[in-house]
């Protein structure tokens, strides 16, 4: 990948996920620091009834260009429920100690 560019990156991974969870595609802090390589869409959501595979949409925030090879850990992916609520709207909201800074 050359400074700049950004690509889909397959990741050879496929997942059934059960129906009330998701995972989230993250980059790798490693990857961000050393070579300047991050996620575009950060993070990249999958949803339960997702079936294709993974990619990585990946970009080279770097000076130099980066290759990245097959069996590379290029994101993270993190499986998590989902909770469900409601919202309400509201004229004001509650005052708290932190209040909005």
């Amino acid at each position: 990948m050359n400074p700049g560019e950004r690509q889909i990156i397959p990741t050879g991974i496929a997942i059934a996920l059960p129906s009330g969870f998701e995972a989230q595609v993250r980059p790798r802090s490693g990857l961000a620091a050393k070579h300047g390589i991050t996620l575009v869409n950060s993070p990249g959501t999958i949803d339960a009834d997702y079936r294709g595979e993974i990619g990585a949409i990946l970009i080279n925030h770097g000076s130099k260009p980066f290759v990245i090879e097959r069996g590379m850990r290029i994101a993270q992916l993190i499986v998590s429920p989902l909770t469900k609520f409601s919202w309400f709207e509201q004229d004001e909201l509650s005052h708290t100690t932190r209040s909005a800074g």
